[in-house]
């Protein structure tokens, strides 16, 4: 009698997962670096958190406050601009420039992730990292007083996501063109510059007459005017949405045409 064959193991197949579930996965992984590093924490929720405080406080926007308004209505849209500056500029900008120092953009380039799925998951994470400030500047909005109309926070969606769109073009855009050192430098300074003089936090129309229309033009101004718009006023006008779609559109072609992986 012959033996047996004996049977032969067969490798399971180690096809990719679909890509909404890879895309999914570093979108996750991006988010909780994001808010489990320190310093981004401080940077994402503490500073703008802090920044509401103090506006509502004290009278540094009392000259800017409308009739029927009071301070926290001025000072939660310049909170959540704050917010997309932190998110979108400073937070993405570090971690991909940091990332493109080590390899780390270029090993998941060649990886069945890909370039697109890497930037889709940077933007899925930079909405959820929104999603997140966004709760938590209206809490503690509403501890202070706030009460926003329900059209208006819906209004202000599409708002900080075009907001977010154009940040996240710039940060991407200098990540991929500098040095990691200097993109940590240059987003710091930025972001003080932006966030004291650049219409974030305070309306263009507290600075000197000179400035206001470069401040207008400016992503930071045009995001800080239509947010404070939408909630003083239910909606914002076209101009600075304008701003922020030229400025969206141009960072994103800067970034298509120079962002170097390695």
């Amino acid at each position: 009698m012959t033996a047996p064959a004996q049977s032969r193991s067969v490798p399971p197949r180690s096809d990719p997962a679909p890509l909404a579930r890879r895309v999914a996965a570093q979108a996750r992984y991006e988010a909780l670096t994001m808010l489990r590093n320190g310093e981004q924490l401080l940077l994402l929720v503490i500073l703008p958190l802090m920044a509401l405080v103090a506006l509502t406080l004290t009278d540094l926007l009392d000259a800017t406050v409308p009739a029927g308004a009071s301070r926290v209505d001025v000072a939660v849209p310049g909170a959540l601009a704050l917010c997309v500056l932190s998110n979108a500029f400073s937070g993405q900008g570090i971690q991909t420039g940091f990332d493109r120092r080590y390899g780390v953009l270029r090993f998941l380039s060649t990886t069945p992730l890909g370039r697109g799925g890497l930037i889709a998951g940077k933007l899925l994470a930079i909405v959820a990292v929104l999603v997140v400030q966004y709760v938590l500047v209206a809490a503690l909005g509403a501890a202070l007083g706030w009460r926003p109309e329900a059209a208006a926070v819906l209004v202000s969606v599409p708002v900080l996501l075009l907001g977010a769109a154009a940040f996240t073009g710039l940060g991407l855009l200098l990540a991929g063109t500098v040095r990691a050192e200097a993109t940590l430098a240059v987003t710091n300074l930025v972001w003080v510059l932006l966030a004291a003089v650049g219409g974030t936090l305070f309306p263009s129309s507290t600075l000197p007459a000179g400035l206001t229309w470069l401040v207008d033009v400016l992503p930071s101004g045009a995001l800080g005017t239509a947010l404070r718009e939408t909630f003083l006023t239910g909606t914002p006008t076209l101009l600075p949405v304008l701003v922020l779609a030229v400025w969206a559109a141009a960072a994103w072609a800067g970034a298509v045409r120079w962002f170097r992986w390695s």
